[in-house]
């Protein structure tokens, strides 16, 4: 049986080099205390802030460079963590990481509240006369929208400085995930017993061809998540009855609502969504899990065979070094520029790549503010690692121009745009391929790979998206929310979209156990709207071109200064209508008609 690696066993050309973050730890150590020692240079400005649009901007700018610290210092402690979270020592700084930023918060939060306070023609004539605020204008903006809700200026205080409290749920499961949680080894048909865990069953062992391997490994997997059922049922509970309580004393409708206020789209996108793709998409993949269980000769289809290979014979392993050269030929179409960004991240250890115990599960991108993003993933040597990888950079390229051209308080969007640039990365990876090959299987093996980047964010996220609309519902009622519940609801959720294609059994039941998204406000439904943005651009560069792919850029460029809808309208993909919904589900029924045929 393999051994997994322990962390300092790991080859070192395979991890991420965090030296250009902190050339050591003690480098990390004398900023986190000149950090906090400098939370102290904001308070000279409490109380004044109504006095000049100058005081104003150099408080706001003080602000904005202390939070650009944190980031950094945060990022630093983040990824270790995330690289091994067995470590004491990088959960004791994540740990201390989180309470300086609970420091950091209480520090400030006087700020936006004396802002709110201000006469209402006071703000706007600050930023007609005086341009140092120029930068902070859109932050204020939204700002001003959250108005109706804020509290008073003690309560929000002490809302602030409790930050570290509120955030436990999410800490308490990544450090149980990482650290706690153990599954079994297993046995395959010819007798071989394999290792199991968080990362090997997604990346090894879930879209594994032999049956045998894909279903021990999930009955491991599922007895593994059972064992930890009423724990992270109870770490969803509190965040769950946590944001029910915000929501009701800022006064919001719903907690859906509350939630969503960050995101700056209409309501009605967040229900389009959901609807739509649950009502049109369900049909295409039923059939999808039906083809799939006739040619592989199932006798039924299990949630642990949703991702199983239909040409297992042509999946050939794709070494790290041959996925960085596709990867970068892709790419071409962005310009010499981007390219030569993405090929930096591939070959400077901004990506980590290692499978080692205690290494955080799936993949992210990292962004630190003034350095540059950090990719984790586990390499699992296949076309889908390529186009998770893919993912990953779309982040990555995003971030890394939107930091190049905007300041700090500018960089990030709204969360409904932040998916976009990284499956249009996947869309350019797959056109990329198909343009390169008249092969039918290479075809038909790209068409799975589209299809399992649709599987996830329109299926997997939305399902989630559609657990958390109905449990958040149920909390509001007065209900519990327990084991039970969420097993209960996770299964008529899963079942309401199969119907009688997909077998639900109890550990698909108990999925919501797998994600931390859960903890990330309403993060699932996003990855949905990033896809349907992506599908329509991925379409526009095939048909249009350089100049699609310079408004690309010019929205990438501009980071946060737009809201989602408006940053979307700026690539030419008109998101207030639900006609891009309609029709990137229409794509993914189109791209099953070919697969149908071509078996």
């Amino acid at each position: 049986m393999q051994k997994r690696l322990a962390r300092a066993d790991v080859p070192v050309d395979m991890t991420w080099d965090l030296r250009e973050l902190f050339a050591d730890e003690s480098a990390w150590e004398a900023e986190f205390a000149a950090l906090d020692a400098a939370l102290a240079e904001v308070a000279p400005f409490r109380g004044r802030l109504g006095e000049s649009g100058a005081t104003l901007a150099r408080c706001l700018d003080t602000v904005e460079q202390l939070q650009a610290r944190l980031m950094r210092v945060s990022t630093f402690a983040y990824l270790r963590n995330a690289q091994d979270g067995t470590d004491p020592a990088y959960q004791a700084a994540s740990a201390r990481v989180g309470a300086l930023a609970a420091r950091l918060g209480a520090s400030v939060s006087f700020v936006d509240s004396e802002i709110l306070a201000l006469p209402d023609d006071t703000l706007g004539r600050f930023l007609a006369e005086e341009s140092a605020l120029a930068p902070h204008r859109v932050s204020l903006e939204r700002l001003v929208e959250t108005k109706p809700h804020r509290l008073g200026a003690e309560t929000e205080g002490a809302l602030a400085a409790l930050g570290e409290v509120l955030g436990a749920p999410y800490a308490i499961y990544q450090r149980s995930k990482a650290s706690d949680i153990q599954f079994a080894p297993f046995v395959d048909a010819q007798g071989a017993q394999h290792p199991n865990s968080f990362s090997l069953y997604e990346t090894s062992y879930e879209a594994n061809a032999d049956t045998s391997v894909r279903r021990g490994a999930w009955q491991s997997f599922s007895a593994g998540l059972k064992a930890y059922n009423n724990t992270y049922a109870a770490t969803i509970a509190t965040e769950v009855k946590k944001n029910v309580a915000i929501a009701r004393l800022r006064g919001y409708r719903s907690t859906e609502d509350y939630l969503l206020q960050s995101h700056q789209v209409p309501h009605g996108l967040y229900t389009n969504i959901l609807e739509i793709i649950r009502a049109e998409l369900a049909p295409h993949m039923q059939r999808y899990q039906r083809l799939r269980r006739r040619v592989l000769g199932l006798d039924k289809v299990l949630h642990c065979d949703l991702r199983a290979p239909l040409d297992a014979g042509f999946e050939p392993p794709i070494s790290y070094e041959q996925a960085c050269d596709t990867l970068l030929a892709s790419m071409e179409p962005m310009g010499a520029e981007y390219v030569d960004f993405v090929r930096t991240a591939l070959t400077q250890r901004w990506v980590d790549r290692a499978d080692n115990v205690g290494k955080s599960t799936g993949a992210f991108c990292s962004s630190p503010y003034g350095v540059h993003p950090y990719i984790l993933i586990t390499w699992a040597g296949t076309t889908r690692s390529m186009f998770t990888l893919a993912h990953e950079l779309g982040h990555a390229g995003h971030f890394g121009l939107a930091m190049k051209h905007q300041r700090f308080v500018n960089t990030r969007p709204a969360m409904p745009f932040v998916e976009a640039p990284s499956i249009m990365h996947e869309m350019l990876l797959a056109r990329h391929i198909l343009a390169g090959s008249d092969d039918q299987r290479t075809r038909r093996s790209v068409i799975m790979q589209l299809l399992g980047t649709y599987h996830h964010n329109f299926v997997t996220h939305l399902l989630e998206a559609e657990l958390q609309h109905r449990v958040y519902a149920l909390a509001e009622a007065g209900q519990a929310v327990t084991a039970t519940l969420l097993n209960r609801t996770k299964g008529e959720v899963l079942q309401g979209f199969w119907g009688d294609a997909v077998e639900i059994d109890d550990g698909a039941r108990m999925t919501w156990m797998r994600q931390p998204h859960y903890y990330m406000g309403l993060y699932p439904y996003t990855y949905s709207v990033g896809l349907v943005a992506a599908t329509a651009m991925g379409q526009r560069v095939a048909q249009e071109g350089s100049p699609a792919v310079q408004r690309w850029l010019q929205v990438l460029r501009a980071g946060g200064t737009l809201k989602p809808l408006e940053l979307m309208q700026l690539a030419g993909v008109d998101m207030s209508t639900p006609q891009p919904i309609h029709d990137a589900v229409a794509y993914v029924g189109s791209l099953i008609d070919e697969l149908e045929k071509s078996f």
